[in-house]
């Protein structure tokens, strides 16, 4: 095993006690009660010294408490090895509630949300990132890789915005950006349930150490992340607005539209009124117009007026008498 201890410190996320770990193993469980039992994963997950779901599967199967608590503190590792672990317990019959005790990182992450409940011990963290691996090969190798990757990071987005709401869209940009979470800004993102807070020191209590030890992410090296802990990471990204509702976790708001809304469609004309239809009955006869009130008057004031034509009439009567002299004259 001494060659396991000495190339330990010199891999990027290698368990820095691979040399003194009990046959290769770095998980546990312990039936504390007949209720409640209690697995510490303390590990990286997959790769050469971590735990693999193969094995972690077998072991699960045997807890019978209705109760199970997983205890993690895990850089990552595998995606693979991540998601079979968080399926496994999924689909265990116990309530199962993961409490991370120092750091649940990368795939890690995924495992800390397959839980019922997800509780942030003190100083705790929580990191995000898009899926990594290496490729060896030509441009096509290279390309179908990229695409792997991909779409496993949009798979695990998934998982985040099922867990604090929200779309995958945007949990994607916070693991572009890796995202590093301390307890109170998880339960902020809506990511964990609960967070712990220290206890206040008693006069008889030890001093809390200084330095690298200080941190709980420092067993682990994090120098194949591009931030060495929620220390050196900016703070993350608002996620949600506040809210007034009873519900654990803000609603996290939607984005404002990129593209603006399609114009109205214009007025529709009113349509036209529907033609009578034929009938069999005669038309009906039009109303009489209104008498003149002129002819009243006259009918009353005739008798008054002499008739002009008849006084005309009598002055040439004598003149266009007939007699027998003047109509001979005419004939040849």
């Amino acid at each position: 095993m001494d060659w396991i201890t000495n190339l330990a410190p010199r891999v990027p996320g290698m368990h820095a006690r691979a040399g003194a770990a009990p046959a290769g193993r770095f998980w546990e469980f312990r039936n504390a009660t007949a209720d409640q039992a209690e697995l510490l994963l303390y590990s990286e997950i997959g790769g050469w010294f971590g735990t693999y779901a193969e094995d972690f599967v077998q072991e699960l199967a045997a807890v019978t408490a209705p109760n199970l608590t997983v205890r993690l503190n895990s850089p990552g590792g595998s995606v693979f090895e991540g998601i079979a672990i968080a399926n496994a317990l999924r689909a265990h019959s116990s309530t199962v509630t993961v409490q991370v005790d120092g750091i649940a990182a990368s795939i890690a992450s995924v495992i800390a949300l397959a839980g019922a409940r997800l509780v942030m011990m003190p100083h705790t963290q929580l990191m995000i990132h898009d899926a990594s691996g290496l490729c060896a090969g030509n441009a096509s190798d290279m390309q179908q890789m990229a695409e792997l990757l991909d779409l496993q990071s949009q798979n695990l987005a998934g998982v985040y915005a099922a867990k604090a709401g929200g779309t995958a869209a945007e949990w994607r940009e916070r693991m572009q950006a890796e995202t590093w979470y301390l307890a109170e800004e998880a339960v902020a993102a809506g990511l964990a349930d609960e967070a712990i807070p220290a206890r206040p020191a008693g006069p008889d209590d030890p001093a809390e150490p200084a330095g690298p030890d200080a941190q709980p992410a420092a067993r682990w090296d994090l120098s194949l992340f591009r931030y060495a802990g929620r220390e050196a990471a900016p703070a993350p990204a608002a996620t949600a607005a506040a809210s007034t509702d009873d519900s654990p976790h803000a609603a996290v708001t939607e984005p404002e539209p990129v593209f603006p809304p399609a114009p109205a469609p214009p007025d529709e004309p009113a349509p036209a009124a529907p033609l009578a239809e034929p009938t069999d009955s005669p038309p009906a006869e039009p109303a009489p117009a209104p008498a003149d009130e002129t002819d009243e008057w006259a009918a009353s004031v005739a008798h008054l007026l002499p008739d002009p034509a008849d006084a005309w009439a009598a002055e040439i009567a004598h003149l266009i008498t007939p007699d027998s002299s003047s109509s001979a004259a005419t004939e040849a």
